[in-house]
């Protein structure tokens, strides 16, 4: 056991953006390898503007889950992205290794803002974009 590491806090205002992102998803690291003495873990606030989303992507081999803290987010997934789960404060999502997926801010007027915790890291494959209107009942803000 290694006696020289020791608690470490991120404030709220400290939090390090220097991690992986895919578009309007931005993604920032409370607890991760890229600022603290964690190895194994990554533990950050996501958050998508009014109408925004991310592109398709995946996180490869890590496991990935997430606590909606305000909003109402939706997750597109499977073939065509034609699946979707839908997600509201206080609700808890786990999404598999290697899934490609589209994480959505349904709201054209409130921000989505939720907790992301994966191991080992912020792995983040990007995958190519799909239109909007491929994503059934999302719509962007004006």
């Amino acid at each position: 056991m290694n006696t020289n590491v020791v608690p470490v806090v991120t404030r709220a205002n400290e939090l390090d953006g220097s991690t992986s992102q895919s578009g309007d998803c931005v993604r920032k690291s409370g607890v991760s390898p890229q600022h603290t003495p964690a190895q194994k873990i990554w533990f950050g606030q996501v958050s998508n503007e009014p109408g925004f989303r991310s592109p398709p992507h995946h996180h490869g081999e890590a496991e990935t889950g997430g606590y909606v803290l305000r909003g109402h987010g939706r997750i597109y997934f499977g073939e065509d992205y034609a699946d979707y789960i839908d997600m509201t404060d206080g609700d808890f999502v786990f999404v598999p290794p290697f899934m490609p997926h589209v994480e959505v801010n349904m709201s054209t007027t409130e921000p989505l803002v939720w907790l992301t915790c994966r191991t080992p890291d912020n792995i983040v494959v990007n995958l190519p974009d799909v239109d909007d209107s491929q994503l059934s009942g999302y719509r962007r803000a004006v």
